[in-house]
């Protein structure tokens, strides 16, 4: 298994543009819209897990996430694994080298949004504020020193 960190120029980028728009997870499809129309900084990147040639998880490192108005940042977000691949901690691969790519661009903290409970606590994030989302649920906002 290999996690790469990518962006546009990428030759896996349309790989997890097709990957991420087929998931099972709806939010997928939104994140393969955002990779279509290239919707991301010159510092922001995609995370591809990949086995045996295959996607089998992404994320997002990003300046802002979900609800746009806050002033956290930055963000991992769009957090999947494939389920047949659960259970092997490659959530967290993919949050820890999240976290060293903002380190080498010298963020202080990241961030993570989420309706999950015991996940990403974990991994050493702290729960600093809910607040409810676009469709009325109520969300987590995590945060880790780095």
């Amino acid at each position: 298994m290999e996690i790469e960190i990518i962006s546009n120029e990428n030759k896996l980028w349309n790989k997890v543009i097709n990957y991420a728009d087929n998931c099972s997870w709806v939010a997928g499809k939104f994140l393969a819209i955002n990779m279509r129309k290239n919707n991301f900084t010159s510092w922001e990147r995609v995370i591809a897990v990949i086995d045996n040639n295959n996607i089998i998880g992404f994320s997002t490192l990003t300046k802002k996430d979900g609800n746009p108005n806050l002033e956290y940042g930055p963000f991992i977000g769009f957090v999947f694994v494939d389920e047949k691949y659960r259970g092997n901690r490659i959530s967290e691969e993919m949050i820890n080298t999240g976290l060293e790519y903002f380190k080498l661009l010298n963020f202080n903290e990241a961030y993570i949004i989420s309706e999950e409970s015991g996940l990403y606590e974990k991994y050493g994030f702290k729960v600093v504020q809910e607040k409810q989302n676009n469709f009325g649920n109520i969300e987590k906002i995590f945060k880790k020193e780095l």
